[in-house]
């Protein structure tokens, strides 16, 4: 699948990935194993989750009113989109680490 098309729980595994986190699934939602809570993790929707991720990484977020969200990171040189920030920001995120394509597990597809 083409990571700049990734959303939802199938953006929000690819990042589990690129963090090294080992996630399980209950009833729908992915939970990270080392984190010892109960929240899902969701870093495409929860700032508590994908902030620290942008900040390390110095990902750069605007807004293009005509293209929606734009995102950037000096490790990679091409700009993402997505409907918000943190889809922008996680979907740039990504592809620096991962590239262009990623396979994901048959389920998120």
């Amino acid at each position: 699948m083409k990571t700049s098309e990734l959303q939802g729980a199938a953006l929000d595994w690819a990042v589990a990935k690129c963090e090294e986190i080992d996630l399980f699934e209950t009833e729908g939602w992915f939970y990270a194993e080392d984190t010892g809570t109960r929240s899902p993790y969701r870093p495409s929707t929860n700032w508590a989750q994908g902030g620290p991720i942008i900040e390390r990484e110095g990902i750069a977020i605007w807004i293009r009113y005509d293209e929606g969200w734009k995102a950037l990171m000096k490790a990679y040189d091409e700009d993402m989109s997505g409907e918000t920030p943190l889809i922008a920001a996680m979907r740039c995120y990504v592809t620096s680490k991962l590239g262009d394509e990623i396979e994901i597990p048959e389920g998120l597809a």
